[in-house]
């Protein structure tokens, strides 16, 4: 079963999940706040994405680090932070995809 994990009041979160409802895709949501995931969950993501594409370097978190704490963001803040991630992440098997778009999701339908 398709997995989304997000943060339920995230604009984009709210969008891909409109879009899933809209052309009858089922899923699981994992809200990182209510639900916070483990270490090995976001090394997958770090895995198959990529540190960079897993940070979300938008968030009000990230931003009000200083220079140097964004220099040094590590998984262990990462889960202590979940704004950090990236959102929504997709999973469905061992495919794992970040952010939203309709190209990105067009083959979900």
């Amino acid at each position: 079963m398709l997995k989304m994990y997000g943060i339920k009041n995230c604009d984009t979160v709210k969008k891909a999940q409109k879009f899933l409802d809209l052309h009858g895709v089922e899923f699981e949501f994992i809200d990182f706040r209510q639900n916070p995931i483990n270490a090995l969950t976001l090394q997958s993501f770090i895995d198959a994405l990529g540190w960079d594409k897993v940070i979300n370097k938008r968030s009000t978190t990230y931003r009000n680090f200083t220079d140097d704490e964004k220099q040094n963001i590590t998984p262990a803040l990462a889960l202590k932070n979940p704004t950090l991630i990236k959102r929504p992440v997709l999973v469905l098997d061992n495919e794992i995809r970040v952010g939203f778009s309709e190209k990105i999701y067009s083959d979900l339908i």
